[in-house]
């Protein structure tokens, strides 16, 4: 479990432990949507499965056609601050550069 220091600037180190998130379900997001406010950005998690269409390739496309919308079933909405926005894109590239590093393919 990662664990964080708050307190490092008072010199006190009070250890952070992320607890239970074995017990939080793992979703599919699969779209989403990033909104900004004063102070704050909200990241609107989606998750879209693509309608069942059978056929030929005609009736697939006479099938879509009929359709009004295909449905995103919202999974999360999460909001940051700035500064915490930018520590999770920091995050993200990191962890994105180990793992293409990891699977060879270094971009």
């Amino acid at each position: 479990m990662p664990i964080e220091e708050l307190g490092r600037e008072e010199g006190v180190l009070v250890p952070i432990v992320y607890v239970g998130a074995e017990d939080v379900p793992i979703l599919l997001a699969n779209q989403f949507i990033i909104q900004h406010e004063q102070s704050e950005f909200i990241l609107t998690l989606g998750q879209m499965t693509p309608p069942i269409l059978l056929g030929t390739p005609e009736e697939r496309r006479e099938q879509a056609q009929k359709l009004a919308y295909i449905p995103v079933k919202i999974v999360a909405r999460i909001a940051f601050t700035r500064d915490r926005l930018v520590e999770l894109i920091q995050m993200l590239e990191e962890h994105l550069r180990k793992f293409d590093k990891q699977r060879g393919e270094e971009r």
